[in-house]
C-alpha cells in the first residue's frame, strides 16, 4: 500500500512538473494549440458536436423499435357496484337471496328487494394487477424522415460552429499573445528611456549647481522624468492584465504563470506576407457563408415538416402481458392465478381539417425561409468586403510599419542630436523635451506598428478561413 501512494504521488507530481513546463517559453503557434484544446470556449463547441452526434441518434432511434413495460396496481378502496335488472333473471328471488347473503356477510346494509327491480352486483375482485409489454414500431410519418435530414443538418451546423470557435479562439490568442510582447517591449523600452532621463538629469543638476545652467533645463527634465515614470507605472500594470487575459484565452487560472519565448519583432518577420493577398478563395468555403447556408437548409426543412403535417402517419404494435385477481393482496404468491392476454394492431392517423392552423404555418416557415435565402445573399456580400477591407488593412499595416521603422530612426537621431547640442549648450532645455518626446512616440508607435502587422494577418486569415483549412 505504501508503495502504491509513492507510484501515485509521483505520477501527479511529475504530471504537475509536465503541466509547468508546457507554458514554460511557450511560442505564438504553442500558446494557439494549447488554447485550441483548452480554452473553456473550444471546449464547449466540441461538446456541442458530441451532444449533436447524440441528438442525431436521439433523431435515429424514434423510429426504430420500442419497448415498454407496464404495472398496473387497483385496490379498491369500496368496490363500484351495478345494478342489473330483475327482471333479466329466470329465477330473480334466488338471486336476490345469494345477493343479500353476500352484503350481509361483507357487513354493507343493503336490502335488495327496495331496488325498485334492479339487482345489486359488484364485477371482478377487489384487487387486480396488470403487468403488460409493448412492442411499437413506426410504419410511416413524414415528420420522421424530416427529422433524420434535420438531425444531419444540425450536426452539420455544429460542426461548423466549432471551426467558426477555433478560428476566433486562434485569432484571440494571437492578440493576447502580442498584446503581451508589447506590454513587456513598452517595459523595457520605458525602463530604459527613465535610466536615460534620471542620468541626463543627474549631470545637469550637477551643471546647474555649479551655476554653469539655468534651473528651468532641471526642471524640464524632472516633468520629462515624471511623465515617463507614470507611463512605466501603467504599463507595468497593464503588462499583468495582458498575461491575465492571455491565460483567460489559455483556458487556464489567470494567475498562472506563463512565459513567452517569440518577441514582437520576430513575429512581425514572419508575418509578413503580401502572397496571401493573391492568394485565391472561393466565398463559398469560408465559414460564415457555411452557416449561413446551414441556416438556409434548416429553413427549408422546417417548411417541409410544416408541409408532412399533412401527411398520414402509421404505425404497428404487439401487446402481451398478464392479469391477476384478487380480493387480498396475494399476488407475490405461487398460488396466485395469471391469465395471459396478447394483441396486436396497426394505428393510422389521418389529419382531416385544422381550421387553417397547418396552412398558416407552411405559410410562416415559407416566408422564413425566404428571408434565410435573403440572409445568405447578404452573408455573401458581406463576406467580400470583410476581406476586401482585411486584404486592405494588412497591406496597410506592412506600410506603416516600414514607415514607423524609418521614423524611430529618425526621432532617435534627432533625439542624440539634441542631447550632444544640449550639454554643448547650443540647443535649449525645451528642445531636448521636444526630441524625447518625439522619440517617445516614434518607440510607442513602432511597437504599435509591429502588432497590427501581426494582428491584422490573424484578422485576414480568420476572413479567408485559410489557416484551418491548411491544417
Amino acid at each position: 500500500m505504501k508503495n502504491k501512494l509513492i507510484l501515485t504521488f509521483s505520477l501527479l507530481c511529475s504530471f504537475v512538473l509536465f503541466s509547468q513546463q508546457d507554458l514554460q517559453n511557450l511560442t505564438l503557434q504553442e500558446a494557439i494549440d494549447f488554447a485550441l484544446i483548452n480554452n473553456r470556449t473550444a471546449k464547449n463547441a466540441t461538446r456541442d458536436v458530441d451532444a449533436a452526434y447524440k441528438q442525431k441518434w436521439e433523431t435515429i432511434a424514434t423510429g426504430l423499435p420500442q419497448i415498454n413495460g407496464n404495472i398496473d396496481y387497483q385496490n379498491w378502496l369500496k368496490q363500484q357496484v351495478s345494478l342489473l335488472p330483475a327482471s333479466a333473471f329466470d329465477n330473480t328471488q334466488s338471486i336476490i337471496d345469494v345477493v343479500n347473503d353476500y352484503f350481509d356477510a361483507n357487513q354493507n346494509n343493503f336490502d335488495v328487494n327496495s331496488a325498485d327491480g334492479f339487482i345489486p352486483v359488484r364485477f371482478g375482485t377487489k384487487q387486480t394487477m396488470n403487468a403488460f409489454v409493448t412492442l411499437s414500431q413506426l410504419i410511416f410519418d413524414g415528420s420522421y424522415i424530416v427529422g433524420l435530414q434535420s438531425a444531419k443538418v444540425f450536426l452539420e451546423i455544429s460542426k461548423n460552429a466549432k471551426i467558426k470557435t477555433d478560428l476566433e479562439v486562434r485569432k484571440s490568442a494571437i492578440n493576447a499573445y502580442g498584446n503581451v510582447l508589447l506590454t513587456r517591449e513598452s517595459v523595457n523600452i520605458l525602463d530604459r528611456n527613465r535610466a536615460a532621463l534620471q542620468k541626463n538629469l543627474n549631470e545637469i543638476t550637477r551643471i546647474y549647481e555649479n551655476g554653469l545652467e539655468e534651473e528651468e533645463s532641471v526642471e524640464q527634465l524632472k516633468i520629462t522624468l515624471s511623465s515617463i515614470e507614470s507611463t512605466l507605472n501603467n504599463t507595468t500594470r497593464l503588462k499583468k492584465v495582458a498575461y491575465q487575459m492571455l491565460n483567460m484565452v489559455l483556458g487556464i487560472d489567470i494567475n498562472t504563470e506563463v512565459n513567452l519565448y517569440d518577441n514582437l519583432e520576430t513575429l512581425t518577420a514572419q508575418n509578413i506576407d503580401l502572397g496571401i493577398m493573391n492568394s485565391p478563395f472561393m466565398v463559398e468555403n469560408t465559414i460564415d457563408y457555411l452557416i449561413a447556408e446551414n441556416d438556409k437548409t434548416a429553413k427549408a426543412l422546417l417548411l417541409k415538416l410544416e408541409k408532412s403535417k399533412a401527411l398520414p402517419n402509421l404505425s404497428a404494435f404487439v401487446n402481451a402481458g398478464y392479469n391477476g385477481n384478487s380480493d387480498d393482496f396475494n399476488f407475490l404468491k405461487k398460488n396466485q392465478k395469471w391469465f395471459g392476454s396478447s394483441l396486436i394492431g396497426v394505428t393510422m392517423n389521418i389529419p382531416i381539417f385544422s381550421s387553417g392552423m397547418r396552412s398558416a404555418s407552411t405559410q410562416r416557415a415559407s416566408i422564413n425561409l425566404e428571408k434565410a435565402k435573403d440572409d445568405l445573399t447578404e452573408t455573401e456580400q458581406r463576406i467580400k468586403l470583410e476581406i476586401a477591407t482585411a486584404k486592405s488593412d494588412y497591406q496597410f499595416s506592412i506600410e506603416d510599419y516600414e514607415n514607423k521603422k524609418r521614423n524611430l530612426n529618425l526621432a532617435e537621431r534627432i533625439e542624440q542630436k539634441n542631447q550632444t547640442k544640449f550639454f554643448e549648450g547650443i540647443a535649449s532645455s525645451f528642445d531636448l523635451r521636444q526630441a524625447q518626446i518625439q522619440l517617445y512616440t516614434a518607440q510607442q508607435e513602432f511597437l504599435q506598428a509591429m502588432l497590427d502587422v501581426i494582428n491584422n494577418k490573424a484578422a485576414l486569415e480568420t476572413a479567408l478561413n485559410q489557416t484551418l483549412n491548411n491544417q
